[in-house]
């Protein structure tokens, strides 16, 4: 599974503007995300989708992006694994 080109970052761009506005991480570059000085969450393309990886304690969890369900829960783990 490779990570996500520019078009599937022009795609996923919905959901970039929403993790953009939770406080807690920063987007170093287009779609690759960190949490202080550590990498907290990037995204993947994959003929079967779109995925996310993200940090949550030591390991990164893979989450599917391909519906509204699955962005929900994507932002919603986001943000319980910045409070952890």
């Amino acid at each position: 599974m490779k990570h996500a080109g520019a078009a599937a970052l022009d795609a996923l761009e919905p959901v970039l503007e929403q993790l953009r506005a939770i406080a807690g991480m920063k987007e170093k570059s287009r779609g690759t995300f960190y949490r202080g000085s550590n990498a907290f969450l990037h995204f993947h393309e994959d003929p079967a989708g779109f995925f996310a990886d993200l940090k949550k304690g030591a390991d990164f969890v893979r989450l599917a992006v391909n519906n509204r369900s699955e962005i929900a829960t994507l932002i919603r783990e986001a943000k319980r694994a910045l409070v952890d």
